[in-house]
């Protein structure tokens, strides 16, 4: 028995790295999974002549799951509907979301173009909102017309680490991968209601994202392969199934290892008391409460 028997799952950007081995993934634990891609290259220009998400679905397939292809543009509001649409009217039903759609345009904040920011934002954030949204409107009504029975609905996204500590030359995707990850908090605290449990995931993996970092760990030759996509994958199949009992999380996972991560905290209160506070004031509380405080983990490239 697989841990995702019988369930069904969209899983967004899944022709190549991490999303192909999500998908992979959640067929060897028996689930039924709409394989999409919209086949951009890793900056999100014009699709190539290969078809991945395909190829990902006659490799499925050919193992004796059951699979099928969808090609669209998940920050497009119709195409995703279509997307949940497809998913339900095959198989009957939709349980699970996995978002990892989503390419870079990396620059320094200072040179960066309208361009680029509004198309690594549109690609990761409205294409996280834009599918999810479609999917809670299914299990909403899936919920309605069983007089009550919740379904077991799940949703997992992918942030990253440099949402969750910045990143130099990646302000775009930065931004995007930080709202993702308030999204999640937020999914989790509205959907909960309708059975819907919403985490995500911040992955360090080998993909074709970041083959542009420099000194990223090169593939061995054989033996353990710590940044393989597959390891991720054994933690997105868990968040999406049945047997998830956590919601509204983060967690950071790469090889055999993973740690969840805490969002933003209150810090140390500090009060002049009842009455306002002078500028002069303010400043001297600032510094106090900062300094009572952890400082926050370095952002990358300024180590």
């Amino acid at each position: 028995m697989g841990f995702c028997d019988g369930r069904v799952v969209i899983v967004t950007g899944a022709g190549r790295g991490l999303g192909r081995a999500h998908a992979l993934a959640y067929a060897a634990a028996g689930a039924r999974v709409l394989v999409n891609d919209l086949g951009a290259s890793s900056d999100g220009s014009e699709p190539g002549a290969a078809d991945a998400a395909t190829a990902v679905v006659d490799e499925i397939v050919a193992g004796g799951g059951s699979a099928a292809v969808n090609h669209a543009d998940v920050a497009d509001w119709d195409q995703a509907g279509a997307m949940v649409g497809q998913a339900i009217d095959t198989w009957g039903r939709l349980d699970t979301l996995v978002c990892n759609a989503g390419f870079l345009r990396d620059r320094m904040l200072v040179n960066m173009s309208e361009q680029e920011w509004d198309a690594v934002v549109r690609v990761h954030l409205k294409g996280h909102f834009v599918p999810a949204r479609h999917a809670v409107a299914h299990w909403r009504e899936r919920q309605k017309a069983s007089g009550g029975d919740t379904p077991a609905a799940r949703i997992v996204n992918t942030s990253s680490g440099a949402g969750l500590m910045g990143s130099i030359g990646q302000g775009n995707y930065v931004a995007a991968k930080a709202a993702i990850a308030a999204l999640t908090i937020q999914q989790a605290a509205e959907w909960g209601r309708y059975g819907v449990l919403a985490n995500a995931i911040a992955p360090d993996a080998r993909t074709r994202m970041t083959a542009v970092i420099p000194g990223y760990p090169e593939q061995p030759d054989d033996g353990w392969d710590p940044k393989a996509p597959g390891n991720v994958s054994p933690l997105v199949v868990w968040l999406g199934s049945a047997d998830c009992d956590v919601s509204g999380r983060v967690f950071e996972c790469t090889g055999g290892q993973l740690n969840v991560c805490d969002g933003w905290q209150h810090g140390p209160v500090v009060s002049v008391g009842e009455r306002a506070m002078t500028v002069a004031e303010a400043a001297a509380l600032a510094r106090l409460s900062v300094e009572a405080e952890e400082p926050p983990a370095p952002v990358y490239g300024t180590r």
